[in-house]
Formats: C-alpha cells, sequence, structure tokens
C-alpha cells in the first residue's frame, strides 16, 4: 500500500516537471503548473499522511522533532517517510517553478535551464544552486531574486 502512494505521488508531478522542462513558456504550463494548483494538492496529501501519523497512531512512538533520534523515528514508519517525501516534493516543485519562470523572465534558453530543473527535481538546493550560478555566469541576473524583470 505504502508503495502504491510513493508512486502515486510520482506519477502526479511528472507533469507539471514534464511542462516546466520542456514548455516552460506554454499556455497550459502557466494555467496549471504556475498556479496554487499543484502546491494546494500536494499541501491536503502532506496533511493526510501528517494526521495519519500524529493523530492516527501512525508513527514511531518516539517520532517527534526535539532531537535528532526523533527526528530519525519519524523517519522509521513508512508514514513518516511519505510525509517527509510528499514535503521535499512540493518545495522542489515550487522552486523549479520558480526557476522556470524566472527563467523565461531572463530571456534564458529552456536548454540552458533543463539541467537546473533535473537537479532541481533530484537534488533539491543543488538545482536551485545550479540555476542561480547559471543566472549569475550567463549575465542574465544578480544575486537578486524579486520577481521584477532582470
Amino acid at each position: 500500500m505504502f508503495e502504491t502512494y510513493y508512486t502515486a505521488l510520482h506519477i502526479l508531478i511528472a507533469p507539471a516537471w514534464l511542462l516546466l522542462a520542456f514548455a516552460p513558456g506554454w499556455v497550459w504550463t502557466r494555467r496549471v503548473v504556475h498556479t496554487a494548483l499543484f502546491p494546494l494538492i500536494l499541501a491536503a496529501i502532506y496533511l493526510s499522511f501528517l494526521s495519519a501519523g500524529v493523530l492516527f497512531g501512525q508513527a514511531h512512538d518516539e517520532a517527534g522533532m526535539a532531537s535528532l533520534a526523533a527526528v530519525m523515528a519519524l523517519f522509521s514508519h513508512p508514514v513518516g517517510v511519505l510525509t517527509g517525501w510528499t514535503h521535499f516534493l512540493v518545495f522542489d516543485l515550487f522552486v523549479g517553478a520558480w526557476i522556470a519562470r524566472d527563467a523565461l523572465r531572463a530571456g534564458l534558453s529552456k536548454w540552458i535551464v533543463l539541467p537546473a530543473l533535473v537537479f532541481t527535481l533530484m537534488f533539491g538546493p543543488l538545482g536551485l544552486a545550479i540555476y542561480l550560478l547559471t543566472r549569475k555566469l550567463s549575465g542574465k541576473g544578480g544575486w537578486s531574486l524579486d520577481e521584477q524583470p532582470v
């Protein structure tokens, strides 16, 4: 059952990542990925896993956030792992969507941005760092992260 949930999460987010990677400026990418749709869906899934762990006993007895041992206990139950994984997925997708929008504003080629998106999907902060360095080194943006055109 837990493996099915894990697979379903990936099936859910795969279209969003494909749109960001290959059609970042397409109208449907803007209508679907650059809205609150995916973050809200993933937040609802996150809440369901979190509730199962906190309210319905689907967690290790010593799970918590007060110490490293307690955090490790959070991830000793499949529901805890799915909660954490959903957390990663929603924030990585949010960052990936920001990268795609920012790259469009800056006029960066989707092919130059593609490695940063792949790394953001797979390794979160490293993908963001790659994008920020690419943006700076390309001369199409500075270190400011505001939403104003560069």
